[in-house]
């Protein structure tokens, strides 16, 4: 009646019992919740039932920037897309205008999805993006597209993507 005996294929299961490591913070995400409905005073987006949206503001509307255009004004992208090689070179004007349609697209639905800045270098092309989403999303399409070599870097202590692409 004392011994106590274990059934073969069992394994006890750990106890993780102890302080959790917190999620990434955005420090651009909006502390707290702000007055509804509340209008971006840089684009017009507004701030209704807890999100972002491309609706009219009504004339009573809070003034407050939405987190893109706060990380416009502080230049401090969450995305580097970084976009480089010779079939680049040759095919530079069809993947810069597939590279705005999907840019386009999300922005219809995500306000806070932007491009930042787009800057020559050397033989390629930097992208800036106001979401790590979007920069990525870039990358996918552009390798869904043309192929190629895509990377992707994520610092989550940043909430920072790089992607790079070559062919």
């Amino acid at each position: 009646m004392g011994t106590k005996s274990t059934p073969p294929g069992f394994h006890p299961i750990a106890r993780h019992d102890g302080i959790f490591q917190e999620q990434v913070h955005d420090t651009y995400q909006t502390k707290g919740k702000l007055p509804e409905p509340t209008v971006c005073s840089k684009c017009s987006a507004v701030f209704h039932k807890g999100r972002w949206q491309w609706l009219v503001a009504p004339a009573n509307a809070h003034q407050h920037n939405c987190p893109a255009c706060q990380r416009i004004l502080e230049h401090q992208p969450a995305g580097f897309v970084t976009l480089a090689g010779e079939f680049f070179v040759a095919h530079r004007d069809e993947i810069v205008s597939l590279i705005h349609n999907v840019e386009k697209k999300e922005k219809t639905e995500h306000p806070l999805k932007r491009i930042m800045a787009t800057e020559e270098e050397g033989n390629g092309v930097l992208i800036t993006t106001t979401d790590i989403h979007l920069a990525r999303g870039i990358g996918e399409a552009i390798h869904h597209a043309f192929q190629g070599d895509l990377e992707f870097h994520y610092n989550p202590a940043e909430n920072l993507l790089r992607v790079s692409w070559t062919r």
